[in-house]
């Protein structure tokens, strides 16, 4: 269990460890803010990046200011903004930071290769296609989220829900279909695998598997830093020793998805976003 912190604190270590990152510097070339998303909201954040800041920080001369999110979003309206200078960002944000804001990737970040969307459904239901959803209520996650928001919705593209509820987690998700809340959930391939079983004697079947790969998520970098500096950033993370990398999540000598696909699944599913809430929810 993670230890939740007041606001107050939680900034306060936030300050410390951007000065900490950056103290030994006598001419700091402007701040560098380095964006994630923290589900959890717990200190543990700090610790995980407080190494690579420091490294980042020295490497660039820069002030290394850390800014977690606690959920997709608060990141989609820093990205609008372009707030971040870096971003470790999961797929479904940086297709939007990519497409929309101006945001170039640098590096995979450390995931689950050929990662699928799923339908799940108790496996006693007798639905056995996609269109037998018409509706019916069903569990999405939340925005941001490629494989449990944007490819599901998606696919069903054209259909009328009774209801779509969005679950915070995948297991939240799981246990509203468990609980008999909702028809289907949308979850990935890893996540059934993970947390289906912790629902005996419920079982799960897979009603849909989209065909399409999820891509990796990606480190970015923001419009509103310099052309070169870019550069010179890209060399230093590249540069970085392979622990340290690991530690934040990223793979310096890995290659960069291709998000082409993943642009335009994000751009249909932008057209219904508005009618998400309503009842009946009409996905065309």
């Amino acid at each position: 269990m993670f230890l939740r912190l007041p606001r107050r604190l939680f900034l306060f270590n936030l300050l410390g460890l951007t000065f900490a990152a950056c103290q030994s510097s006598n001419d700091i070339n402007g701040t560098l803010t380095v964006g994630v998303l923290n589900y959890g909201g717990g200190e543990q954040i700090i610790n995980q990046y407080a190494k690579f800041n420091s490294y980042l920080g020295e490497k660039t001369n820069s002030y290394i200011q850390l800014e977690p999110v606690f959920n997709e979003n608060r990141a989609v309206e820093r990205l609008e903004a372009r707030a971040w200078s870096l971003v470790f960002a999961p797929p479904g944000l940086a297709a939007i930071a990519i497409a929309r804001h101006q945001y170039a990737p640098l590096f995979p970040l450390v995931g689950i290769n050929n990662l699928r969307s799923i339908f799940v459904v108790r496996k006693d239901n007798p639905i056995t296609e996609l269109k037998q959803l018409q509706g019916q209520t069903v569990a999405l996650g939340q925005l941001g989220s490629a494989t449990g928001y944007y490819f599901p919705l998606y696919n069903l593209y054209g259909t009328t829900l009774a209801e779509i509820l969005f679950a915070p987690t995948p297991k939240a998700a799981l246990e509203l279909v468990a609980q008999g809340k909702a028809i289907a959930c949308a979850v990935s391939e890893a996540e059934l695998a993970l947390y289906g079983s912790q629902f005996a004697p419920t079982e799960f079947r897979i009603l849909f598997k989209d065909p399409h790969y999820v891509p990796l998520g990606v480190v970015l970098i923001g419009p509103n830093v310099e052309r070169n500096r870019q550069e010179f950033i890209r060399k230093v993370m590249s540069d970085a020793p392979s622990g340290l990398a690991q530690e934040v999540g990223y793979v310096p000598n890995g290659q960069v998805p291709d998000y082409k696909y993943m642009i335009s699944v994000v751009d249909r599913v932008s057209s219904i976003t508005s009618k998400l809430q309503k009842k009946p929810v009409q996905l065309f």
